[in-house]
């Protein structure tokens, strides 16, 4: 077991709160963690909540982040979170399987839903209001850069099923 030392600061004494680290699992959130790590102190901003869990693997949604957020913020200092708080709260998260990104048998299904006619592929502008205005909707960046790596340049559709072949090449 190692232990990573806290910077001694004038904010706070929990600043300096030993972190111990017990296995590689818990290695790889805190080098997660660090990325945001901005001021070397073992604290990061809240928002980075999201994209620190994301970086792992994970896929919660929205609310689940705000759930997270809720239970690791500092209560000393407001938008913040510390190291000590953070790890072991999503070490949990990781090993109860929390947060999984849907598998593409789910995915696959997810689409044939939305192509109610069959054809194997949406439209772009059918699948962009869906993204945007429905469940926990997108941004425009977010959904023109899905569709930048969706969009079939022939068809000028998303070719569902080759999409999928395609993301699975990719985490391979």
């Amino acid at each position: 077991m190692s232990k990573m030392k806290g910077i001694d600061t004038k904010t706070t004494d929990k600043l300096d709160i030993d972190v111990c680290i017990s296995n590689d699992f818990e290695k790889k959130i805190i080098e997660a963690f660090e990325v945001f790590d901005h001021g070397g102190n073992k604290t990061v901003d809240v928002r980075e909540v999201g994209t620190i869990i994301r970086s792992l693997g994970c896929c919660p949604s929205e609310a689940e982040v705000q759930e997270v957020i809720l239970s690791v913020e500092d209560t000393e200092i407001a938008g913040s979170v510390h190291l000590s708080t953070f790890l072991p709260v999503v070490s949990n998260l990781l090993a109860e399987y929390k947060f999984q990104p849907a598998s593409p048998e789910e995915l696959l299904k997810a689409f044939e839903t939305l192509d109610k006619e069959k054809r194997g592929y949406l439209e772009t502008e059918y699948l962009r209001k869906l993204m945007m205005e429905e469940g926990e909707p997108f941004i425009q960046e977010e959904v023109d850069e899905m569709m930048a790596a969706t969009v079939d340049s022939e068809s000028g559709m998303v070719q569902y099923e080759y999409y999928l072949n395609q993301i699975m090449v990719d985490e391979r």
